[in-house]
């Protein structure tokens, strides 16, 4: 049986569509905004009809007739914390996202496909949403009694390369394990046991990354956040979206940072290979929490870079085979979880609002 599946991706300022008929892309559009549209809105959730005409516009340029439609497969976004897989998108789930404490462009999309999916009559579905949360019990104790450590990292992507490795190999997902590092503007690293995802380091816990500051010694934010140079805004910018290489060098492209080091740049060639060292790092700390390795995969956008990704696997190959899956994959990593599901090889999951320690 043929299924078409629309995808939809909101990120900070993109909203990534396709088309899927089963395994293969039909279409896909990766629709920018631009800062001075955005700027216009005062928050995240008010940008909801601005990305909703803007995915008609380009649906109507390739004429698709809706009704064609089988499921509509959004990217999950902040919720509190949820087991992995797929989840059918209900009203409980579009409160939890409009919580002004989970504001994230990727919460848009459940919102966006929920809609969509009223009126066409289909079911609408989120997959590996960024809070899924496997982690073992003793994973998830700090130093603090107040809180507990939850999974937020790249889950839909890191997912979906462990398991195409698995499948490379000739075994299931739930028969490896293997580290994940995703790169990308920003990093996370997860260990993968019996096809969950059993502990990570989330982007403020492991290594900066082009565009976040990564794990921090406690008592220099805290001198930092009292200091009365900056206010709460002004901390988590520094924290996400300023930190990391674009606070050191002024940019978070590798491929400029790659050109200035080959131009001589001595302290943009220091910060690099840092950022080199703690993504090795940073895979190391997860080994001891599985007894055998079957492999490091890197993955992401800035996984392309041979420059990075060679230093970081000559750092850790004597643990583990490195393998290299680049880019992000989530377009495809939706549609797969979304055809396992229609196929029945999957169950959808009925969303409830879980209490946690948070």
């Amino acid at each position: 049986m043929n299924y078409r599946l629309l995808i939809i991706n909101p990120g900070s300022t993109s909203t990534k569509i396709a088309v899927y008929e089963n395994e293969n892309e039909l279409f896909s559009d990766n629709i920018e905004h631009s800062k001075e549209d955005l700027s216009s809105f005062p928050d995240v959730m008010s940008q909801y009809e601005y990305r909703v005409e803007k995915i008609y516009d380009s649906l109507k340029s390739i004429n698709l007739d809706m009704n064609t439609l089988s499921a509509i497969v959004s990217r999950g976004g902040i919720l509190p914390p949820i087991e992995a897989g797929a989840y059918l998108i209900n009203e409980q789930m579009i409160e939890d996202l409009k919580l002004p404490s989970a504001a994230h462009a990727s919460n848009l999309g459940a919102l966006i496909a929920n809609s969509l999916s009223k009126s066409l009559g289909i079911p609408s579905l989120i997959y590996d949403a960024i809070s899924s949360d496997e982690f073992t019990d003793v994973a998830r104790i700090t130093g603090f009694p107040e809180f507990d450590r939850h999974n937020v990292s790249h889950v839909l992507n890191a997912k979906a390369m462990a398991r195409k490795y698995a499948e490379s190999i000739g075994k299931a997902y739930e028969d490896v394990k293997v580290i994940v590092a995703h790169l990308g503007g920003g990093i996370s690293i997860s260990a993968h046991e019996n096809g969950r995802i059993i502990d990570s380091e989330s982007d403020d816990e492991g290594p900066f990354s082009p565009e976040r500051s990564g794990a921090a010694p406690l008592l220099h934010i805290i001198t930092l956040c009292y200091s009365g140079l900056y206010d709460k805004n002004t901390m988590m910018k520094k924290i996400r979206g300023l930190g990391g290489l674009k606070a050191h060098l002024g940019t978070s492209d590798c491929r400029k940072i790659e050109k200035m080091i080959s131009e001589g740049d001595r302290k943009a060639e220091l910060i690099y290979e840092a950022q080199v060292y703690q993504i090795a790092k940073g895979i190391g700390m997860l080994l001891p929490v599985m007894d055998k390795v079957d492999a490091i995969i890197l993955t992401g956008g800035v996984a392309y870079s041979e420059y990075l990704t060679s230093r970081v696997k000559k750092m850790v190959e004597r643990y583990a085979n490195v393998v290299i899956l680049p880019g992000e994959n989530e377009m495809e990593s939706l549609a797969l979880g979304g055809l396992r599901v229609l196929r029945g090889e999957e169950k959808a999951q009925i969303y409830h609002h879980p209490t946690a320690k948070i």
